[in-house]
Parts: C-alpha cells; structure tokens; sequence
C-alpha cells in the first residue's frame, strides 16, 4: 500500500482540510516520481531534488510527501523550477485527455494544481 502525502513550500499539518496547497494523489502520479532505487541518498531523504542536483530548504522545497516503498520510505522533495518543468509538462498532458479542461480548466482541481505549480515555480 501506498501512502501520499504532499505539500507545496514543506507545509504540511496533520489535518488535510488545513491543506491549502497539498499535493492530491492523482495530481503526483502526473508528476511521475523516479524510481527511488536509481535516486542517491540524499535525494531520498529530501535534502536534494528528486530530479536535480540542487540542494533544498525547507522555505523553497516543494515537498512530495512521505512515499512508502520497499525496503523503506522515502521523502522526496523538488526544487521549485524541477516541480514548475513537470506540472508543465504534465498539465498539456493532462488538459489534452481531460473533458472538464476542454470546458472549463477552472473547474478542474487537477488543472488548478498544476498550474499553481507551474506559477509557484517561475517566481
């Protein structure tokens, strides 16, 4: 079983209602996380980028959650230009495939996440 919880800029309390910028499950896998077996320590333990090299803080990093793999769990985060180029790409991908995009994007939860990803991540 898989457990996702994922946060934008590291916030991240106990009670999902208080969330505002949690990460939806659905949303993540359009991110496509790598493999944590081909990733070095430190990016599984959150320190760098899962997709870069960059060294994180907990003010910028946009934290992916707590990722329940075997032989253990892992804590990948990303640095804001790495999440920003793949909510980009993902949501062409997305909005392509998606009947609520085609009528209205507003509408759509998945959309609304990526694109504040994608804004967040081009400041």
């Amino acid at each position: 079983m898989r457990r996702i919880t994922a946060t934008v800029g590291g916030i991240m309390p106990s009670d999902a209602a208080t969330r505002p910028h949690a990460i939806p499950p659905d949303v993540l896998a359009l991110l496509a996380l790598p493999d944590p077996a081909t990733l070095t320590e430190d990016q599984r333990r959150g320190i760098v980028c899962v997709w870069g090299d960059d060294r994180l803080n907990t003010l910028t990093a946009v934290d992916l959650g707590v990722q329940d793999a075997t032989p253990r769990c892992w804590f990948p985060r990303a640095c804001p230009t790495h999440a920003a180029d793949r909510a980009h790409r993902a949501l062409f991908d997305h909005a392509s495939m998606c009947e609520q995009c085609t009528d209205a994007a507003e509408h759509c939860e998945t959309s609304r996440v990526l694109y504040r990803l994608v804004r967040e991540g081009r400041r």
